[in-house]
């Protein structure tokens, strides 16, 4: 049996199908939510701009914070703090054994 589902999300009007997970729908529903409620501030504050401009300004929008948290999420001066730590008590041990 197929754990796969056959859903549609509707992203500014438009529905997109899609075959996820059955496990990952509640996720893709609410991406879906999130990036609509965006679209629509973008469309309340600048009335005047095409859906094109919506779109691409969400999108714009989520890449940039992806890009904050992976900043943010970058492992590598922990590591080598983390070696430093150890090479420091592999001295110490060594002196005093």
């Amino acid at each position: 049996m197929t754990n796969k589902l056959s859903i549609n999300i509707k992203i500014d009007g438009r529905n997109y199908p899609l075959k996820i997970d059955r496990e990952d729908e509640e996720k893709y529903r609410k991406a879906a939510k999130v990036i609509n409620e965006i679209v629509l501030q973008y469309r309340q504050k600048y009335a005047n701009h095409d859906a094109q401009d919506f779109i691409a300004m969400t999108a714009f929008q989520f890449v940039l914070k992806n890009l904050e948290l992976e900043t943010k999420a970058n492992p590598s001066p922990f590591v080598d703090e983390v070696k430093e730590l150890n090479e420091m008590l592999d001295e110490y041990i060594a002196l005093n054994s």
